[in-house]
């Protein structure tokens, strides 16, 4: 729902916030505000991520990485780091975490929240903003290259592995309207795409 709320409000054009609509009203849902109503005062801690994605054969993959802990499959992310922009600490995971390089839009797509589980019966409550990053080179050496594997999925696909809802609504929103992602969307002609 992050993700609609925020391209429905995001959007200067009135046919693009209609298109949205209609886009939420095939997936049974309305769009309202969705600051997260935490109970207890518990602060909600943000994190920034990158989306990594490709057309291939004029459709959108993502790009998906595993978890350290578990194994599931996820987006690159982390914290914001000191001295980079929200969209820069994002591409710094994507770098870190996938072995990325590519073109970083500077204005999140959206937003999803989940639980950081820092420690057994303690989880911390993370909105996490999500940048495009489409992808020009994947390299095969990178900081943590042994401790995950990386692999293309559709973006319709993709919604299906992950756990958090709101991202599984970003890789359908990305499927259905991939000029969202902001950069020119026509395919390499010179260029094989990037190896998975």
């Amino acid at each position: 729902m992050f993700a609609l709320w925020h391209a429905y409000f995001q959007s200067k054009d009135p046919q693009q916030t209609g298109q949205i609509a209609d886009f939420a009203g095939q997936m049974n849902m309305t769009i309202s505000n969705p600051a997260p109503a935490i109970s207890g005062g518990t602060t909600v801690a943000t994190q920034v991520a990158a989306l990594c994605w490709r057309l291939r054969e004029g459709a959108v993959e993502v790009l998906l990485i595993t978890s350290r802990d578990t194994g599931r499959w996820i987006i690159p992310k982390g914290w914001p780091i000191i001295g980079l922009t929200a969209a820069g600490s994002a591409a710094r995971e994507a770098w870190e975490e996938a072995g990325v390089q590519g073109q970083l839009l500077d204005q999140p797509l959206g937003q999803y929240l989940y639980d950081k589980i820092a420690r057994p019966a303690a989880a911390q409550p993370c909105a996490v903003a999500v940048f495009p990053l489409r992808v020009e080179t994947l390299h095969n050496r990178f900081p943590e290259r042994k401790q995950r594997r990386r692999k293309w999925f559709p973006a319709t696909e993709a919604a299906l592995l992950v756990a958090e809802t709101e991202l599984r609504l970003l890789f359908e929103l990305a499927a259905q309207r991939p000029e969202l992602l902001g950069a020119a969307l026509h395919e390499s002609t010179g260029a094989a795409a990037p190896p998975a």
